[in-house]
């Protein structure tokens, strides 16, 4: 799977193989990260526990943690968003920390509406807190959102606070979409692509194009990277869906094959049910069955693949990330800026089994 994706990037970005770290990452979390931790901090204390212990900055019993809490590649993308409208990185801060609020915010009640009990290799938010406060955590996140870029002066802040709450709209139905297809026996891959859009691609796309608002930049600019930052969500996406049923639960965080245990119609299950091979037949008495067991979910993933679910998606994928690194082609970013861009759709992208 990641030769075939990295294969789509390679023109744009050499050498072959796993790409290092961008450095845009640590620098874009050196500019945003104080920002962030002052906005957190004005939550109240029974809040600002359970968040702060999602981001990674403390640890269950409330003690201070090493900040970690992600990649921190959606306030990556805001600030060179900015930055390609020619602004300098300060500008994105505030809506680099409005995708970031929004997206754990996503983060939190996922994990509420799936049952998952760890992410990030440990327990999650409501397994620890509770669902009630995970629920109001992640409320607190989404207030907080849209309350950085309303309270900005000038036209760019309202632009931005109108696209995140368009964004929000998006997030939510996707993740509606998603819930609803486990109950349906079929899904098909436009389907799932439409889902994805919504739940995973619109955030991306915020991320990638806000700072031009922020900047009050050109407008060909920003439908350019709103189609990088749709196309770039669909293929991780994509990826995530691979791994949802062949990932390391040591890199994932998450149990194997959790997406087939949920029963959830990713890309791989939708290419497979409708490839029309016998073994798609197989694969939907299963997991239309009881509760699957570990043997079950076995046999799951080896129908999936014998029916082309999985090269599908792989490429799948590739075209996504083809179609993303095509959007910033005939718009003027300064060159470093693209370049960042590209690596840092390559490292998004490069998640091994």
């Amino acid at each position: 799977m990641t030769s075939t994706i990295a294969g789509a990037v390679a023109t744009e970005i050499a050498p072959i193989g796993a790409p290092p770290v961008p450095a845009v990452l640590e620098r874009s979390r050196g500019v945003v990260l104080p920002t962030l931790e002052e906005v957190v901090a004005s939550l109240g204390e029974e809040l600002r526990t359970p968040v702060e212990y999602h981001l990674g900055w403390r640890h269950a019993d409330g003690r201070a943690a090493r900040k970690g809490g992600g990649k921190f590649v959606r306030p990556a993308l805001a600030v060179l968003s900015a930055e390609a409208a020619g602004a300098p990185a300060r500008v994105g801060i505030p809506g680099a920390v409005a995708v970031e609020l929004l997206h754990n915010f996503s983060l939190i009640h996922d994990d509420v509406i799936d049952g998952d009990t760890e992410r990030r290799h440990r327990p999650t938010v409501w397994a620890v807190f509770g669902v009630g406060t995970a629920v109001i955590a992640g409320d607190a996140l989404l207030a907080l959102a849209n309350q950085i870029l309303l309270d900005l002066p000038g036209a760019g802040g309202r632009a931005a606070a109108r696209a995140l709450a368009c964004t929000t709209t998006a997030l939510i139905g996707g993740q509606a979409e998603d819930m609803a297809f486990e109950t349906r026996p079929t899904v098909t891959r436009d389907e799932c692509v439409a889902m994805a859009v919504g739940k995973t691609g619109a955030l991306l796309a915020c991320a990638a194009s806000i700072g031009v608002l922020l900047a009050e930049g050109d407008a060909d600019l920003y439908d350019a990277l709103t189609d990088f930052g749709v196309h770039l969500g669909l293929a991780f996406q994509a990826v995530d869906d691979l791994l949802g049923i062949w990932g390391d639960p040591a890199r994932t965080g998450k149990p194997a094959s959790s997406d087939l245990r949920d029963r959830k119609k990713t890309l791989p299950i939708a290419l497979a049910l409708a490839s029309g091979r016998p073994e798609a037949e197989e694969l939907a008495a299963c997991l239309g069955g009881a509760d699957l067991g570990e043997a079950d979910l076995v046999r799951a993933a080896a129908l999936v693949e014998a029916c082309g679910g999985r090269d599908g998606t792989e490429e799948e994928a590739a075209r996504f990330t083809a179609s993303a690194l095509g959007a910033l082609e005939d718009v003027g970013i300064p060159d470093p800026t693209r370049q960042e861009l590209a690596d840092l759709a390559a490292f998004l992208l490069d998640r091994q089994f």
